[in-house]
């Protein structure tokens, strides 16, 4: 699917025809500006779309129906000079994706001196209109406005600004976040922890809140991949978990082949469903094929949670797409939940059983046998690492009361220290407001007991990704 189909950003620029008789190389100067512009875009993973200088009602008209024939997901309006609110209104009526208006002024001050000493008025006047992207911006906001169209302001220079192209790089993130999660397909196998009432999550809800597709899938499937596994392909897997991980010498080595096993099984499902997330729990009836199957998955999980592929367990659907977001924002995204609290050292101990992110540990991610899963089918092996150290961001999907999405944001900090060395996930997590509002504050929005954990602070990145989404953020810390 991240092939098929690639994010496409639309560019344009405005500006008033009647200008371009009475001031000379106006007009090329300014589709000079939207050229830098476009070249500032390009560096993001997508196709550009650019239209280039919209001057006139007849030409906007014409540059909504190609912006709508090429597909775009994004709009970036560059305001060059003063322009007529009838060559934008068209454009983005027709095109309905979200707008972001880029209020850039070509240098930081207009050179006063430089512009009194210019030869007449003439000359002066199209300067100054060279200069004047702020002018229409007012127009365009209010016209906005009325019509119901959702824009965003970025405001600052077009030159040397860096604020200004780290908010643009965020835009991006977030409309390449909000692509990958409309073609995402999450692949659901098995059902629901039963009496986990939180973590029941209204599908359609989902499907309608991130677009995508979710794919129904029975252990069964897994249990007869499972079958056709080689022994060729099971001493390959074996090789890449001694690279991956740091397998404790307890680990038994028929325990090692069956999750080598179910991992090449699970990769084979993944592919034929061409799946970008699952979630799954499966408790267990008896038939030994599929206990085995959903006991040996730790590893599997694990090593395609670190290849973009996240995997949560209990069937958490919410938190899954919570970490399908983080992990689309280079941050990770690791299955999680209260472990302790540590009033002495004032943090949060967080994790949980399953899989854990490769890509985001304090070193190697190590591999334990346990005797129990706890609460769940079976024994085998589990992995245990601790997110690196530094700062992180949470993210956890919430399902309201009034039937809607929010997302819900802490940032903090991982921090060095003891953990409990369990054969789980466990990170020690220091947050700005203390132990006690942090988990009080937390708690009080209604979030699963899941959450997602990520490197970074990335809280900026997320509210984008709401405001794209039309979906409520709240950040409390």
């Amino acid at each position: 699917m991240k092939h098929k189909y690639k994010l496409k950003i639309g560019l344009f620029g405005i500006g008033l025809d009647a200008y371009w008789p009475q001031f000379k190389g106006l007009k090329e100067r300014l589709e000079g500006y939207i050229e830098e512009v476009k070249n500032k875009l390009s560096v993001f993973d997508s196709d550009i779309v650019s239209l280039g200088l919209i001057d006139n009602p007849v030409s906007a008209l014409e540059a909504g129906h190609k912006f709508r024939q090429a597909d775009v997901d994004i709009i970036f309006l560059y305001v060059t000079t003063y322009a007529l609110s009838s060559t934008v209104l068209p454009v983005v009526q027709r095109v309905k994706v979200p707008v972001i208006i880029l209020n850039l002024a070509p240098e930081k001050a207009i050179d006063y001196k430089s512009f009194n000493r210019l030869s007449d008025r003439t000359e002066m006047t199209g300067e100054w209109l060279a200069n004047v992207s702020a002018c229409p911006v007012p127009e365009i906001a209010n016209v906005f406005i009325r019509a119901g169209i959702k824009f965003h302001q970025i405001t600052g220079v077009l030159h040397g600004d860096k604020e200004v192209w780290s908010e643009v790089s965020e835009w991006a993130e977030a409309a390449k976040v909000a692509h990958i999660m409309a073609h995402n397909r999450l692949g659901c196998m098995g059902h629901y922890y039963g009496g986990m009432l939180d973590v029941y999550t209204d599908l359609t809800l989902q499907l309608a809140s991130f677009g995508g597709h979710i794919e129904m899938i029975e252990v069964d499937e897994l249990s007869a991949l499972r079958r056709k596994v080689t022994a060729k392909e099971i001493e390959d897997r074996l090789k890449l978990f001694s690279k991956e991980f740091d397998i404790d010498k307890a680990c038994s080595e028929a325990e090692l082949k069956q999750s080598a096993r179910t991992s090449v099984a699970l990769d084979k499902l993944v592919k034929d469903h061409d799946l970008g997330s699952i979630a799954y729990f499966y408790s267990g009836t008896g038939v030994q094929e599929n206990e085995e199957a959903i006991s040996s998955v730790i590893l599997a999980n694990s090593l395609l949670t670190s290849r973009g592929i996240p995997v949560a367990g209990e069937y958490e659907i919410k938190n899954v797409q919570a970490m399908k977001i983080m992990d689309s924002l280079e941050a990770g995204g690791s299955f999680t939940e209260f472990y302790a609290l540590d009033f002495k050292d004032d943090i949060v101990l967080m994790g949980h059983d399953g899989p854990g992110h490769l890509a985001i540990a304090e070193g190697k991610t190590k591999v334990k046998p346990l005797e129990v899963y706890h609460g769940k089918v079976g024994k085998g092996l589990s992995v245990e690492m601790s997110v690196k150290h530094g700062p992180v961001t949470l993210l956890s999907v919430v399902q309201k009361h009034d039937g809607k999405l929010l997302l819900l944001v802490a940032e903090g900090e991982s921090v060095p220290g003891p953990i409990l060395e369990i054969g789980n996930t466990n990170s020690r997590y220091k947050f700005s407001i203390g132990v006690k509002n942090f988990v009080n504050t937390w708690n009080s929005y209604g979030p699963a007991h899941h959450c997602a954990a990520g490197v970074g602070h990335i809280a900026s990145k997320i509210k984008k990704l709401g405001d794209l989404l039309d979906m409520e953020v709240v950040q409390i810390c």
